[in-house]
């Protein structure tokens, strides 16, 4: 009987160990998923059709060709409208690193999208119905737009620094509505229908 009791003993220390690690298991897959949506780097870009300036983060994963952003910009007060606040999701693609020397690099394309919205009530995503049916066929609200540029980046001594590197982009982008009219009106300059942007990206992870 003794002996019966001591196998059953066993055997639920053998299920309540193997319960213990499959819990500690989930929770720590639990916790990897979570620490994945941390943000990887900062970034600031002047211009670009998402406001005057745009601050936001990002994560950047595949070996690095590939980053996605989230941006709040600001539209400064004109002296016909008030001061407004944008939003924009950006893709980016980075498909070369040649390095230059230990500590800098340079990728010679930048390229990808981004789509941006204005938090406005004068401006719409979807047509008013005080206008005829048709009579726009765009939404004034939301703009999806292409780029292409080039990007330096500079490693940062990390005992010294908070940041791992900082990286100085440039690019050139252009928005749906203005490649349409650039389709319809052969006039237009490229200065008419092309952005020209500067950031700064600080790496953390």
């Amino acid at each position: 009987m003794t002996l019966f009791l001591l196998l059953i003993g066993t055997l639920q220390a053998q299920e309540s160990s193997e319960d213990e690690a499959r819990y500690t298991k989930r929770v720590e897959k639990y916790i990897s998923r979570w620490e994945k949506l941390i943000p990887h780097y900062s970034k600031i870009q002047y211009a670009g059709s998402m406001g005057l300036i745009s601050l936001g983060t990002g994560w950047n994963y595949y070996r690095n060709h590939w980053e996605t952003d989230v941006l709040l910009g600001l539209v400064p007060r004109y002296s016909d409208r008030h001061a407004m606040i944008t939003m924009t999701l950006k893709q980016n693609y980075y498909p070369w690193n040649i390095p230059l020397s230990d500590k800098l690099s340079f990728e010679p394309l930048a390229c990808g999208f981004y789509i941006n919205t204005l938090f406005d009530r004068d401006f719409w995503g979807r047509q008013p119905d005080k206008y005829p049916k048709g009579y726009y066929w765009f939404s004034t609200r939301i703009r999806t737009h292409i780029f292409a540029g080039e990007r330096f980046t500079l490693k940062l001594n990390e005992n010294k620094s908070w940041h791992k590197s900082i990286s100085f982009f440039y690019e050139l982008s252009t928005c749906d509505l203005y490649l349409i009219n650039k389709i319809g009106n052969k006039s237009l300059k490229p200065k008419d229908y092309m952005s020209l942007s500067f950031g700064l990206k600080l790496q953390i992870l």
